[in-house]
C-alpha cells in the first residue's frame, strides 16, 4: 500500500477529568455555551479528534437537506480508534474483551493486536474488490470477527451496513436490494440459549430472493455449525485471512471527507420497507467522543460493558465506535442477562474484567428482576470497580430503575435517543456532574438538542403539557444527514410534518425544570425489547394468508419486553380452517417473515375491526382497552358496539383488565 498522510494529533483537552459527582454545576453551562455558540462547541470538541484535514467550515447550512457538520475536513474512523492510540502508547492496553459464555470463550485484544486484526482483514476486503465508497453488508453474531469487519471497512473507506444476525430471510434480502453492497461478510450459524442459528442457510435465500447478487462472500466457520460455501462466489475466512498474514498483507487508512458515510443501519419504516439510516464519518466521531466522558463519566482506559449487539445502533455506537475513540477497553458479550448460564451474567462479566460501567436495555434488568428478586446472585461478585448503569432502548419504568438502584447501589441512568440520532439525545450526564432523578424521565437534552413539545399545529407547547417530541434544526453532529439514497423520503419521514424541527415520532412533555418525559410513539412502530418495529410490516405479512380478510396489528404493554405485538384478525367468509389452526399459522408466518425478534405470539380472531367512518381501523382506541387504560368512544366510530367485542376478546386472552 501507498503510505498515507498522518492526521494532526488531537489537542486532548478530556482525556483524563472528575468522575461523576465531584462538580454538580456543568451541565447547565455546558448546555448554554452550546446554545449561545454551536459552532464554537462543537469546533472545540472536535479537537478530540485527530484530522487528515481540518474542516473548512465547522457547520454549513447550505450543504446537504438541513446543512452538514465538519465540511471540507478529513478523517478515519479507524485511525482515531486504533492507530493513534498505538501510536501514542495504548498498544499494549486491552482495547476488546470477547466474552462467550455460549461458547465458554473467553479472549482479549490490546489495541495492537486490534490493529493488527483489522489491517489485515481489511487487505483481505480489498484483494476481493472492495474500495472507497463500495458497501459491505455484515450478517454475523457477537464475534470479535464482526467489529474487525466494521473498523476493516472504516479503516478503507468502505461503507458497512450490519444486519442483525439471525434476522429472516425475507427482511435481509430487502437491505440487499437497497444497499447493493459488493460483498457480505456472514457466519456458518449465531448461538441462542439452547439453539445454534445456521446463519448460511438464511442468507443463501435472501441472496436468492434479493434482485441485487453481492459478488462475494465472506464466511467464518464455526465449530459449533459448518456452512457449506457456493464455488465461485464464496470464500472461507479464516483462509483467506491466513493467506493475507502469510503474504504480510496490511491495509492502510484512507482518508474520507468527514462528511462521507460511514455505515447505513436499517431501522423499521412505518410502510414495511426498511429506512437506511445514514451515518456520516466525522461528526459522528465527534459527538461519540463527547458523550464518552461527558455523558458516561468514563476516561481512557477504563472498562466499559454495553450488552447489547451490533446489529443495533447502540452496538455501533458503545461498543465499537465509542469506547475505542476513547481508548477504553469495551467487552463484547455473546450471551443473555440470564440463562448463560443465570441471572449473575452482568454480574459475573463485570466483576471478572472490573467494568466501570454497563449499559444495556431495561428489558434485561426486567429479566433479572424476574428471576432473581432479591438479587441473591449479586453476593457472589465484587463490584466495587463498577459506578453507574445506563439504559436505554425503551421507556425504564419507574420499578425498574429503583431496583437497580436499590441492588447496585450506583447512580441508574435511564437515557433516550434513537437509531437516526446515532448518541443519546437526553441523559443525566454523570462526566459534567449527576443531576437529580426523576423517576420517568430520561433526564434533560443533550447539548445539540434543542427539543420541543408541539401540538398538532406545529406550535411549542407549555411546561408539562403533552405533545409531539421534535428537535429544532439542525440537528447536531452525529444525526444522521439523510437516508441511504432516499433524500425525498428522509424529508417525508422526519421534516415535513413540523418544518424546521426532526419529528422523533415520540410523545411527550418536558416539565418546568427542562426534564423531558417520552411516553409514547405517535406512529405504528412498536418498541420490542429495544427492537423498533413496524405493526404495519406485520400486518402485511397477517394479510397474506389466504384466509385473512383484514387485519390489525398494536403494541400491547408487557411487563418483560415493554411492548409485544397483538394481531387482530378478520377472516375470510366460508374458510375451512378453524380460528385456532388460523391463529397458529399466522404466528408461524410472521416469525418466518420477520423473524423471532418480532415476538408475534398473539393473534386473535374477531369478527369485525373498529373503523371510523372513513375506514380508518381504530388502532389507538384497541391499544388503550387491550392495555387496561381509560378510553373514550371515538366521535367518528362507524358502530361503537364492535369495541365492546373486541374487549371481550382481549379479555378471553388475560388482556384488558
Amino acid at each position: 500500500m501507498t503510505s498515507q498522510p498522518t492526521p494532526t494529533q488531537a489537542t486532548s483537552s478530556g482525556e483524563t477529568g472528575h468522575h461523576a459527582g465531584q462538580d454538580r454545576s456543568r451541565y447547565r453551562e455546558a448546555y448554554e455555551r452550546w446554545r449561545s455558540d454551536p459552532e464554537g462547541f462543537w469546533e472545540e470538541a472536535a479537537r478530540e479528534i485527530d484530522w487528515f484535514r481540518p474542516a473548512e467550515k465547522v457547520f454549513d447550512p447550505s450543504a446537504g437537506i438541513y446543512g452538514r457538520w465538519f465540511v471540507g475536513a478529513e478523517c478515519n474512523a479507524c485511525y482515531n480508534a486504533l492507530d493513534r492510540h498505538v501510536e501514542r502508547g495504548r498498544g499494549g492496553q486491552a482495547a476488546l474483551v470477547y466474552d462467550s459464555p455460549v461458547t465458554g470463550t473467553i479472549r482479549t485484544f490490546t489495541y495492537h493486536d486490534l490493529r493488527e486484526e483489522v489491517a489485515t482483514l481489511a487487505a483481505v476486503l480489498q484483494d476481493m474488490g472492495v474500495g472507497k465508497g463500495d458497501r459491505v453488508v455484515l450478517y454475523m453474531p457477537m464475534v470479535p470477527e464482526a467489529v474487525f469487519a466494521m473498523l476493516a471497512c472504516a479503516r478503507i473507506g468502505a461503507v458497512h451496513s450490519v444486519v442483525f444476525g439471525g434476522f429472516a430471510a425475507r427482511e435481509l434480502a430487502t437491505r440487499l436490494e437497497d444497499a447493493t453492497p459488493k460483498l457480505v461478510l456472514s457466519a456458518s450459524c449465531g448461538i441462542e440459549v439452547a439453539r445454534v442459528v445456521p446463519y448460511k442457510p438464511l442468507l443463501d435465500e435472501a441472496i436468492a430472493l434479493s434482485r441485487h447478487k453481492p459478488q462475494a462472500c465472506l464466511i467464518l466457520q464455526r465449530p459449533q455449525a459448518s456452512a457449506s460455501l457456493v464455488e465461485g462466489r464464496d470464500r472461507d475466512w479464516a483462509s483467506a485471512v491466513a493467506e493475507a498474514r502469510r503474504a504480510g498483507r496490511r491495509a492502510s487508512c484512507v482518508p474520507v471527507a468527514a462528511t462521507d458515510p460511514l455505515y447505513v443501519l436499517y431501522t423499521s419504516g412505518t410502510t414495511g420497507r426498511p429506512k437506511g439510516v445514514l451515518r456520516d464519518t466525522g461528526g459522528y466521531m465527534v459527538a461519540l467522543k463527547w458523550s464518552m466522558k461527558n455523558l458516561y463519566g468514563v476516561d481512557p482506559g477504563e472498562v466499559y460493558f454495553c450488552a447489547s449487539d451490533v446489529g443495533w445502533v447502540v452496538g455501533h455506537s458503545y461498543i465499537v465506535y465509542g469506547p475505542l475513540l476513547h481508548g477504553c477497553t469495551s467487552i463484547l458479550y455473546e450471551g443473555k442477562p440470564v440463562g448463560t448460564p443465570d441471572a449473575g451474567a452482568f454480574w459475573r462479566v463485570a466483576s471478572e474484567h472490573g467494568a466501570a460501567v454497563l449499559f444495556t436495555a431495561p428489558t434485561a434488568f426486567r429479566a433479572i428482576k424476574k428471576e432473581d428478586p432479591d438479587a441473591k446472585l449479586l453476593r457472589n461478585y465484587d463490584l466495587s470497580r463498577f459506578r453507574a448503569l445506563f439504559l436505554a432502548g425503551e421507556r425504564a419504568d419507574p420499578d425498574t430503575v429503583q431496583w437497580a438502584e436499590r441492588i447496585l447501589g450506583v447512580p441508574v441512568v435511564d437515557h433516550w435517543w434513537q437509531t437516526e440520532t446515532g448518541w443519546p439525545i437526553a441523559g443525566n450526564p454523570l462526566g459534567l456532574g449527576a443531576l437529580p432523578v426523576k423517576y420517568g424521565s430520561p433526564t434533560v437534552p443533550m447539548p445539540g438538542y434543542d427539543v420541543q413539545v408541539l401540538d398538532e399545529g406545529g406550535r411549542p407547547q407549555p411546561p408539562d403539557t403533552m405533545g409531539a417530541i421534535a428537535i429544532r434544526l439542525p440537528l447536531p453532529p452525529g444525526c444522521l444527514p439523510t437516508l441511504w439514497h432516499a433524500d425525498e423520503r428522509f424529508r417525508e419521514a422526519y421534516l415535513t410534518t413540523y418544518p424546521g424541527y426532526y419529528n422523533t415520532s415520540d410523545a411527550g412533555f418536558v416539565d418546568r425544570d427542562g426534564y423531558v418525559y417520552i411516553m409514547g410513539r405517535t406512529d405504528d412502530i412498536i418498541n420490542v425489547a429495544g427492537h423498533r418495529l413496524s405493526t404495519g410490516g406485520m400486518e402485511e405479512v397477517l394479510a397474506s394468508h389466504p384466509a385473512v380478510a383484514e387485519c390489525a396489528v398494536i403494541g400491547v404493554k408487557d411487563a418483560l419486553k415493554g411492548e409485544v405485538p397483538c394481531g387482530f384478525v378478520v377472516l375470510k367468509s366460508g374458510v375451512g380452517q378453524s380460528p385456532a389452526e388460523v391463529e397458529t399459522e399466522l404466528v408461524a408466518l410472521v416469525r418466518e417473515r420477520i423473524g423471532p425478534v418480532a415476538a408475534f405470539k398473539l393473534a386473535i380472531t374477531v369478527g369485525r375491526l373498529p373503523k371510523t367512518r372513513s375506514g380508518k381501523i381504530l388502532r389507538g382506541t384497541m391499544k388503550k382497552i387491550a392495555d387496561g387504560e381509560p378510553w373514550s368512544m371515538p366521535a367518528t366510530i362507524d358502530d361503537p358496539a364492535i369495541l365492546d367485542e373486541i374487549g371481550e376478546a382481549l379479555r378471553s386472552r388475560g388482556l384488558g383488565e
